[in-house]
Parts: structure tokens; C-alpha cells; sequence
């Protein structure tokens, strides 16, 4: 049967009768968990919490604990290891759901790697009032807008070249980038630049899609496509690579149509006075034809590396390749 209840992301959990935590993702899948416990104890300060491994689950357990208590408390069932679960808990979760009970949450985590308790997944599914939340691992395009909702959850601003490095740095795990994020809010002031993400994260950056983007610059063929094949092998995605091409080349398309300099000009234009002054260094050399013709190759290059051709490493390869050798020209 087709599934009819809501399947909302983490961010969007909220206290239900019973809420299902499905998917292989586990730093999300806890992000959801601690929220929905926030959210209960927020409504109720004497929220009873209890936990339940379903791997090794004893017949009745869920009945003792889910039942009200003398003073009716609100209760919280948070049930791990649900592709584990045994016959037991199963067969007792059928029979809960048939009548949940009123001022208890049941959370149950399965994390989709098996079908076991497909049985009880299609009848939490069927459940009316009950939640799923998808814990799914997020793909190549997602990390961008991942980190960016959580700067915004921190409440602080952030260039796109700032998220660009953050995720070019961190995006092989989820996990990493939340708290690499986290930890520069935490220890700096003022809007996060790119600047500021090199400068904390040295080490993490300095092969990056931003060294690529400088040896483009500077017209130096040959480091800019070492630097690339460095960044590749140590786990770089081609999606973030090209994003920063499109950033710094952005930059320097608005920083051609300004006359005039100084902290104003800079104001005008989004950015940093070292950063007018830079892109002006940049500009050297590029007539308004090239500056056009790169970022119609960064366009194309950024249709492959999502999807559009088979192998997004020569796409990314190929436009690094064009722009070095066009900037050398010079």
C-alpha cells in the first residue's frame, strides 16, 4: 500500500504519536531525535524517557514502558536498532499501533539496510498521525544548501565562497562539515568569508578547489592541473571544484563594470576591500570577450559534473585545462 503519512527532513520533526527515523544517514537520523526530544521537554519539562534496542527485545516491554503512569507524565519511547528488530518487538508494535497510546511519543530508528519489519514499517506507514522522517545520505548537490541551512540555524551570515570552502574541505562527511561549521561560528566574529574558512582550515584547504582556482588565475597550466588531480585524490568532489570556478569568476565579471575603488565601491559590489583589490590584480590581462567565454566554459563545465556527462573528473579536468592555458595565453 502506497505510504500516507508525511515524510518530512530532520528539520522538520515534531512531536507525533509515532514517529519513524528511516534511513542510513545516522547523523541526521540523531539530529531529528535530539529535536524531537527538545521539542517534548520544552512542553512538558517532566517528559520520562526511555530507551529500547529492538535487537534485543523482550515480549511486552513496549506495553510496560508506553503505559500512562500514576501521574501522567508525558512519555518518550525511543527504540534503536530497528532492522534488527526481533519477532517479538515486531509483534508488538503491530498491536501498538492499533491503539497508541495518548501522551506517549514512540520513535523508532531503522535505518533501511535490510527489509526487516517491513511488515511493521508498512503499518507505521498506514498509521494515521504518524510521522517519517528521511534520513537519507545527502547527495553531491545537497552539502551546498546543507551548509548553508546551518549557518543559518546558528544565525550567522556567510559569503558563497566561504560555504563553497567549507564543503569543498569537509564534504566527504556530513557529520565533519556540521561541526567544522559549528566550531568557526563558535571561535570567530562577523560574516564567515572564505578568507576566514582558509585561514581556520589551512590544512584542510590548501589543495583545494580554491588553490585550483588560483594557478587558473595566475596562468600556471601546470600546477593548476597537479593541484587538481591532488584534490581529486584526496576525495575533492567536481560539483564544489566547479562551484568555486563560478564564484571567483562571478566576482570578477562585477568587479569589471565598477569604476572607482575604495571601501564604498567594495560595499556596492558584496565584498571586502581586499577582495576588490584582489580581483582587480586578476583582471589583468582578460578582455571582456575571454571573461565571457570562461564563464560560458564554467557553465557547461557545471551542467557536466551534475550529471550531464559520464565522467565529471575530465569535465572539471577539461575546464581547467581551457582557462589555465587561456589565462597563459595572455
Amino acid at each position: 500500500m502506497a505510504q500516507s503519512i508525511p515524510k518530512i527532513g530532520w528539520e522538520q520533526v515534531s512531536p507525533a504519536p509515532v514517529v519513524l527515523v528511516f534511513g542510513k544517514e545516522s547523523f541526521l537520523a540523531d539530529r531529528a531525535m535530539q529535536r524531537l526530544k527538545s521539542l517534548l521537554v520544552m512542553e512538558d519539562p517532566e517528559l520520562e524517557v526511555s530507551d529500547l534496542d529492538a535487537g534485543q527485545y523482550s515480549d511486552g516491554a513496549l506495553e510496560l514502558i508506553a503505559s500512562p503512569s500514576l501521574f501522567d507524565e508525558p512519555r518518550l519511547v525511543r527504540v534503536a536498532n530497528g532492522v534488527k528488530a526481533t519477532d517479538a518487538f515486531i509483534t508488538d508494535v503491530l498491536r501498538y499501533l492499533e491503539q497508541p497510546v495518548d501522551g506517549t511519543t514512540l520513535v523508532i530508528r531503522h535505518d533501511g539496510s535490510t527489509v526487516r519489519g517491513k511488515k511493521m514499517l508498512d503499518a507505521i506507514r498506514r498509521t494515521s498521525g504518524a510521522l517519517e522522517v528521511a534520513c537519507l545520505p545527502l547527495g553531491k548537490g545537497d552539502m551546498v544548501p546543507f551548509a548553508r541551512n546551518e549557518l543559518r540555524m546558528l544565525e550567522r551570515e556567510a559569503t558563497p565562497g566561504a560555504i563553497a570552502a567549507l564543503v569543498d574541505a569537509f564534504h566527504t562527511d556530513i557529520a565533519e562539515l556540521a561541526n567544522a561549521i559549528r566550531q568557526v561560528v563558535l571561535d570567530t566574529e562577523g560574516p564567515v568569508t572564505e578568507q576566514v574558512v582558509r585561514t581556520y582550515y589551512a590544512g584542510r584547504v590548501e589543495t583545494t578547489a580554491f588553490a585550483v582556482v588560483d594557478a587558473v588565475i595566475a596562468g600556471d597550466v601546470a600546477r593548476a592541473l597537479v593541484t587538481l588531480r591532488q584534490a581529486i585524490a584526496t576525495g575533492a568532489d567536481p560539483v564544489p571544484i566547479v562551484a568555486a570556478f563560478a564564484m571567483r569568476y562571478r566576482q570578477l565579471a562585477k568587479v569589471s563594470g565598477a569604476t572607482g575603488g575604495g571601501p564604498q565601491v567594495a560595499r556596492q559590489l558584496g565584498m571586502q576591500d581586499w577582495q576588490l583589490n584582489n580581483a582587480r590584480k586578476d583582471l589583468r590581462g582578460f578582455t571582456d570577450a575571454k571573461l565571457c567565454d570562461a564563464i560560458e566554459a564554467i557553465a557547461h563545465a557545471d551542467h557536466a559534473v551534475k550529471g550531464f556527462e559520464r565522467d565529471p573528473q575530465h569535465a572539471v579536468e577539461r575546464l581547467v585545462r581551457q582557462l589555465a592555458e587561456s589565462r597563459a595565453a595572455v
